[in-house]
């Protein structure tokens, strides 16, 4: 691994570790495990519950990564991460758009000035799978890459 990739790593890392603790705190202490966190959306944290799962495993793969020295692995498990947490984010929406609980108000969704009813939560369901395609693709290189 080229040093800036270390660097980053172990940013990475040490960012993942502290918003798995604000993550608990939010969670377990202020009961609000459900507190919305848009800015952490690249770690696949929407919400502070998110946190305090995602935060440890990022900060452990970051662990994995800096032993074994190994920048395309980081890369693979980031791709393969983001295959399951959007086929995931998939179901969710599916499920939303049927469910007579209504988790979601649409005017609190990002988009719903362009689509003015609950037909934003199909949008979410299809901008996830757009990301699930994106990341199999890059799973399947990455792991090219890695395997090689």
């Amino acid at each position: 691994m080229e040093i800036w990739q270390r660097y980053l790593v172990l940013f990475w890392g040490l960012s993942s570790f502290l918003i798995f603790l604000k993550g608990l705190n939010e969670s377990k202490d202020k009961k609000n495990a459900f507190g919305q966190t848009p800015y952490l959306l690249p770690l696949g944290i929407f919400v502070w519950g998110d946190a305090t799962v995602f935060g440890l495993f990022w900060a452990l793969v970051s662990l994995v990564v800096l032993f074994l020295k190994d920048w395309i692995l980081l890369l693979l498990i980031i791709s393969v991460f983001w295959v399951i947490r959007s086929l995931g984010e998939t179901i969710y929406w599916i499920n939303q758009q049927f469910s007579s609980v209504n988790r979601n108000p649409p005017e609190r969704l990002i988009g719903y000035s362009i689509f003015k009813n609950d037909s934003i939560w199909f949008i979410y369901q299809i901008v996830w799978q757009c990301v699930a395609v994106i990341s199999v693709i890059f799973s399947i290189y990455f792991a090219k890459i890695w395997l090689l």
